[in-house]
């Protein structure tokens, strides 16, 4: 059961639309099921000896009858406005029960607390099968404001109660953590336009998508425009410096032929501009990207990282461990823009089903996960994508968006878990995509049964308590072909089997030889590590230019949604 709280200033318009034909969905027998005092409201919808229009007028006199006592001033957004929705597939309430319900949220909400005679007035319409609108006027009898404070919150919490006694399906418990919802008439606009989604959420994905690429402020600004996102900011009377920020979508204008603009923290809680200043360090102090003569080093750097990431989740460090699945939201969105393959998709649409999970009630720690978010924009610059090396990656975020979700199932966040949940199942197709001709591939060139026979007593003598379960993973034969790479880079098969078996346990794993595999394709190869130690002490490092942020990998969106409003 789904409220949803808004303020507005038009009584009558809003009781013509709830008793009139609808604007989407067909208006079918509206009527009022619950009121401040069911004798004395009159119903529009069961009058028909009266016009339309003398009805709602009859209605909008009685129910704003205490703003007209006032003297005729009615106060600012003094319609309190709360469609309530079951979930699909849950039955269908009768009125009785829809009358219970709206009497509940009243009371629940501040608007008319059971026994309160000098409550505000209100009413419960219903106009479909599946949900009410129920309507108030927040001036009590005595004058004085109904006290509304924190309403959509007390309304979710409420309806969470009727759920459970009516036999209704239990939707997840918010925290107040979530980003703004689109309102109805911004879904509207995007049916009208032909957009899957509405402008809000498109802005909202831009700018999180940029955020995780950039280093600094300057260029989070710079990279939104030059995606052809209007950006305005906010000055600070007296010092000058930014305090706000707000973007409009190209070519999306209001009646007037404005833009139609969205603050960041409209946009979500961690796009306001202090948030993210919280992950963007002050241009003075900023680290550049580190060139590398190995152009697979941001992917293992960024592996690496995850390993640690997750790490800080199992310690008791609960600010550190919100910090590092911030990071990883970050991760999420630059592992997309580096990656060219087919499963592409999969971990973009991964990138914004995580953006629930990388926030809630406790405050991240974002200095604890600096090296992931460093490494994550060191990949966002990354100029190829090395095989192998790319999908130990994506292996390495298909256990860390495992990990939190169970954080937050932990912690009783449980819009966060569903959404790292949802996350992690397309991590896991993505992964399936890329890994499954990879591993076919190094399965198909394993080296001779000799060598093969060499790499099982270096499991036997590294791994005794595991080797039973690795030599019976599917997996096996793939993992000596990567076992006779490694050892051509310089490493010793049993003690690398012994240092990356020693990563994390391998009990709670089913195919122990696949997680060995990822492990070891990360390590960086120690002939080359060699040789570039001996060249960098021989030739002093030539001066580099500074570059400049590339477009994210919601750049061609971008242009795609400018051309065709």
């Amino acid at each position: 059961m789904v409220p949803d709280v808004s303020t507005g200033s038009d009584t009558r318009g809003l009781i013509v639309y709830l008793f009139g034909p609808g604007r989407r969905d067909e208006h079918t027998d509206p009527h009022i099921v619950a009121a401040w005092d069911m004798a004395g409201a009159p119903d529009p919808g069961r009058d028909p000896a009266a016009t339309y229009s003398q009805l709602a007028k009859r209605l909008d006199t009685h129910v704003d009858l205490r703003t007209r006592e006032l003297g005729g001033k009615k106060p600012p957004q003094h319609v309190w406005h709360c469609p309530v929705r079951t979930a699909p597939g849950d039955r269908y309430l009768t009125d009785t029960e829809w009358a219970e319900v709206a009497r509940r949220i009243v009371h629940a909400t501040g608007i008319a607390p059971e026994g309160d005679e000098k409550a505000c007035r209100w009413i419960a319409v219903r106009h479909a099968d599946d949900h009410i609108h129920i309507m108030a006027t927040t001036v009590r009898a005595d004058g004085r404001r109904p006290r509304t404070h924190r309403d959509g919150h007390r309304a979710q919490a409420e309806c969470r109660k009727i759920e459970a006694e009516f036999g209704l399906r239990r939707l997840k418990s918010g925290d107040l953590t979530a980003p703004p919802t689109p309102t109805g008439a911004e879904r509207a606009k995007a049916e009208r336009q032909g957009q899957t989604i509405t402008a809000r959420h498109w802005l909202r994905e831009q700018a999180y998508a940029v955020a995780a690429a950039v280093r600094t402020e300057a260029d989070y600004f710079t990279v939104l425009q030059s995606l052809g996102i209007k950006v305005t900011t906010r000055l600070g009377p007296e010092t000058g410096d930014v305090i706000g920020y707000s973007l409009a979508v190209p070519g999306d204008a209001n009646a007037a032929g404005e833009p139609i603009w969205y603050g960041g923290s409209k946009l979500a809680p961690d796009l306001s501009i202090n948030r993210l200043r919280e992950r963007l360090p002050d241009q003075d102090v900023v680290d550049r990207p580190r060139y590398m003569s190995d152009p697979a080093d941001p992917w293992r750097h960024t592996t690496t990282a995850i390993h640690a990431a997750r790490t800080a989740l199992d310690s008791d460090d609960d600010a550190a461990a919100q910090g590092h699945l911030a990071a990883f939201g970050d991760v999420l969105y630059d592992i997309a823009g580096a990656t060219t393959g087919p499963h592409r998709l999969e971990l973009r649409t991964a990138a914004v089903a995580f953006n629930r999970a990388r926030r809630s009630t406790i405050r991240a720690d974002h200095l604890a996960a600096t090296t992931l978010r460093k490494a994550a924009k060191e990949l966002a610059y990354a100029s190829n994508e090395p095989g192998g090396l790319a999908i130990a990656l994506l292996f390495a975020t298909v256990h860390l968006a495992r990990a939190a979700a169970k954080w937050h199932e932990q912690r009783g966040h449980e819009q966060q878990a569903a959404a790292a949940e949802e996350a992690l199942r397309h991590l896991q197709a993505g992964y399936q995509q890329a890994a499954t001709p990879v591993l076919a591939d190094l399965a198909r060139r394993a080296p001779r049964a000799t060598t093969a026979h060499r790499y099982e007593q270096a499991v036997r003598a590294a791994l005794p308590n595991h080797t039973a379960r690795i030599l019976a993973d599917p997996t096996w034969t793939a993992l000596t072909t990567t076992l006779a790479h490694a050892e051509t880079a310089g490493h010793n098969p049993r003690r690398l089997l012994a240092e990356v078996g020693a990563q994390r346990e391998l009990d709670s794993t089913e195919r122990p030889a696949e997680v060995l595999n990822w492990r070891i394709t990360a390590q960086p190869n120690r002939r080359t590590q060699a040789a570039r130690m001996r060249s960098t002490r021989t030739t002093p490092p030539a001066p580099q230019p500074t570059p400049t942020p590339t477009p994210t990998p919601m750049s061609k969106q971008a242009t795609e949604r400018g051309r065709h409003r």
